[in-house]
């Protein structure tokens, strides 16, 4: 586990000239960020100054927010609350990147609920990139802002334009939108962003990848100059860093290792021939009677296939795809959730973000076709410090993706055989399958053109 700070070269060069970092107590803080430090000199923390907190009072979280904590349970904050709630509270501009699972949505809704004090014009705008994650993170806030008495809206599309609309006009401190929905609202003038003081870019890097930097770029055009950015990703790649630089001042860059994953999850590779993936699935769970499963596939008709296949052998499942209407998503995800189905087959885009307690296993019925969305795919169980199982079966077909993942996650994953299932192949043959797999991705990744 490691902490970045960016910035700091005169600290470093000069140690005495900023050893004080700005006062956290409540009476400091401004009710809107003013962006009072956008333009001051840069502060350095010393590495270690936010990986000893054991409280959220000594992070400077409020008394009233404290006890809403404590009434859920959570009392002790992870490394990324630990990081990045000073820092919020300090008026910063933050880029973070942490493992999914980690805390990452108390990290910024905290400090923004403590930021905004009471109730008044919207002064916060949250955006995600899927409606799930909009729908899960709006929830949060509204369990945790009623100590403020502050109202919460999700702006998400599948959803009743009028509804939203009219919870719009009644008021809202916190906006929680995907920017599909957002920028439909703006065009209709429907929604006001002159008074945002906050802007958070929750899983920036998804953003991204689904194509959502011309939508929030014109959202972000309509806001404010003077303002507080934060953005979290769970990896800061090169366009994310690009996208900071972009739309924030001078931010503090804070990344958190992977260790408390890896300690708790577990990680094996099946081999399996495609067409025994089926039967494989079916035999783990037989095995597995008591567990909770999130069913990963690269596509929606495997997604429906998988689902039709598990129905007809007596399984409780669901499905979330993007053919899914929202208001079948929601049913799929509640039933998930409250265990009437134990199965949820989903595709990469439907699921990202989506936070289950409690969840046993991940299967990767379909190798991801990138190292980052392994990451999120996994990130699903294991969270918190919880235990948790991800199986990936791969066929030799796949081998060369699946070595990818592990070159790009420093990480060796074990290989593992199923009690009473074969695909028909010796040991031998499986090696052999394996070993001829990695080397066709290798020559693919060898001959292709470089771009």
């Amino acid at each position: 586990m490691k902490t970045i700070l960016t910035d700091c070269t005169e600290h470093l060069l000069n140690p005495h000239r900023y050893t004080n970092s700005p006062a956290l107590e409540q009476s400091f803080l401004p009710t809107r960020p003013s962006g009072r430090f956008r333009n001051t000199p840069q502060y350095c923390v010393p590495q270690e100054e936010f990986m000893n907190q054991n409280s959220f009072d000594e992070l400077g979280v409020s008394a009233p927010l404290t006890r809403a904590l404590e009434k859920t349970n959570i009392t002790q904050p992870t490394s990324i609350q630990s990081k990045v709630i000073p820092n919020i509270l300090a008026g910063r501009d933050i880029a973070a990147s942490a493992e999914t699972g980690s805390g990452k949505t108390l990290a910024f809704l905290l400090p923004t609920i403590q930021l905004l004090k009471s109730p008044g014009a919207a002064r916060a705008l949250v955006l995600a990139p899927t409606r799930e994650l909009a729908q899960q993170i709006e929830q949060t806030a509204r369990t945790y802002g009623s100590a403020a008495k502050l109202r919460s809206v999700a702006v998400v599309g599948g959803e009743s334009l009028t509804k939203q609309l009219a919870m719009l006009k009644q008021g809202a401190d916190i906006i929680v939108a995907t920017p599909g929905r957002l920028n439909d609202l703006i065009q209709r003038n429907a929604v006001s962003l002159n008074s945002i003081g906050m802007l958070i870019l929750d899983e920036a890097d998804r953003m991204l990848d689904m194509g959502f930097l011309p939508q929030v770029r014109r959202i972000v055009s309509k806001l404010p100059r003077a303002r507080q950015t934060i953005l979290l990703s769970a990896t800061l790649s090169r366009e994310v860093e690009q996208l900071s630089r972009e739309m924030m001042s001078n931010p503090l860059r804070l990344e958190v290792g992977r260790a408390n994953t890896v300690a708790t999850l577990t990680q094996n590779i099946y081999s399996v021939l495609s067409h025994a993936k089926p039967p494989f699935l079916l035999k783990f769970l037989e095995q597995n009677p008591d567990g909770s499963f999130l069913v990963f596939t690269e596509t929606k008709r495997n997604a429906d296939q998988i689902a039709r296949i598990l129905t007809a052998n007596r399984h409780a499942v669901a499905t979330l795809h993007s053919d899914r209407s929202q208001s079948q998503r929601n049913a799929a995800l509640a039933a998930f959730r409250v265990g009437r189905v134990k199965v949820l087959v989903a595709t990469d885009v439907a699921a990202r973000g989506i936070d289950i307690d409690g969840l046993s296993h991940v299967v990767n019925y379909d190798v991801p076709s990138t190292p980052e969305n392994y990451l999120h795919r996994v990130g699903r169980t294991a969270r918190a410090g919880r235990d948790g199982s991800a199986l990936t079966l791969v066929s030799p077909e796949e081998e060369g993706a699946m070595a990818s993942i592990e070159r790009a996650s420093s990480v060796e994953i074990k290989r593992s055989k199923l009690d009473g299932f074969s695909d028909g192949r010796t040991d031998r043959q499986i090696s052999l399958g394996t070993e001829i797999g990695r080397l066709r991705g290798n020559s693919a990744r060898s001959f292709s053109p470089r771009r």
